[in-house]
């Protein structure tokens, strides 16, 4: 027989009990994640803070730093800038450069990773000239961008999109080769034809490889796109940067370094990230998660 007060007792705990453990899990998993970003936020300020001071005394300790101009310069100099209307045009520019070669690399790379490694003839066909070219530094090509297409901006497009193309190829075409037979001979088994392999074996069996090289991809894509800029460019981050080096407008030359970093880290973090929420099915340690 039961009485309020002992109901009252019990039930809290009822209903409470499965789920604490779950709550446990939350809470540590966030308390862990602002320690970390604690962390990262310390190591800056600590980075800036000495920049600061080395700065201030006109420190030489085998670096000049009493040509280097301080954050404070570099942040009024920002603070100039975010009131113009070029720095965020450079900065649209560069980002629908980025992000058109990176698109079409990535199209292009894993089409084709994943035809030579599935086709030995295929591979026999393209792989000799693909070979040939690769080891070739994007950057390189700009001569040869310049000859052949009737705008920089094309140009500048095909120095991305050689930049990015080369990683995502070559590891969408080992992601490929490293899928175990037994996947693809278990489904040929039940019936299914080449395009239900494809889509259903490959393609998720090498999203890993893929992202790893959609990665590499972007960081290289913004070598050579902003190299690109500087040298052939009319707008962009990487051309007013060395605008800003050539008139001897040092705090502008951080400023657009430091915009180069921000943007970097920017896309490829966001393509890490979508990396992750496509292969959340695939199993992972523990401390693999962020």
């Amino acid at each position: 027989m039961s009485t309020p007060a002992l109901d009252a007792t019990l039930a809290p705990a009822a209903a409470g009990t499965p789920d604490a453990p779950a709550v446990r899990t939350a809470r540590t998993r966030t308390a862990a994640g602002l320690r970390a970003w604690a962390v990262r936020l310390g190591s800056l300020a600590i980075v800036v803070a000495l920049w600061q001071w080395l700065t201030t005394v006109d420190a030489r300790v085998g670096l000049r730093f009493d040509r280097l101009p301080s954050p404070a310069e570099v942040a009024a100099e920002f603070g100039r800038q975010l009131g113009t209307r070029i720095y965020y045009l450079d900065l649209a520019q560069s980002m629908i450069r980025i992000l058109t070669g990176f698109a079409l690399a990535a199209v292009a790379g894993i089409a084709l990773g994943v035809l030579v490694a599935r086709s030995r003839w295929i591979g026999d066909v393209l792989l000799p000239s693909v070979e040939v070219v690769r080891p070739i530094p994007a950057i390189a090509l700009v001569p040869i961008a310049i000859l052949v297409f009737p705008t920089d901006e094309q140009g500048i497009v095909f120095i991305t999109f050689a930049a990015a193309f080369f990683p995502i190829m070559v590891s969408t075409r080992h992601a490929v080769r490293a899928l175990p037979t037994l996947w693809e001979d278990a489904v040929r088994t039940m019936g299914g034809g080449r395009a239900h392999v494809l889509w259903n074996v490959v393609l998720p069996g090498t999203l890993p490889g893929v992202f790893g090289g959609l990665s590499v991809g972007m960081g290289v894509a913004w070598i050579c796109v902003i190299s690109a800029e500087m040298i052939s460019g009319e707008f962009g981050v990487g051309y007013r940067t060395w605008h800003a080096y050539t008139v001897v407008d040092y705090p502008a030359v951080l400023v657009g370094m430091a915009s180069i970093g921000v943007l970097g880290w920017v896309t490829s973090a966001s393509v890490e990230l979508l990396g992750r929420r496509l292969t959340r099915w695939l199993p992972r340690g523990e401390g693999t998660a962020r």
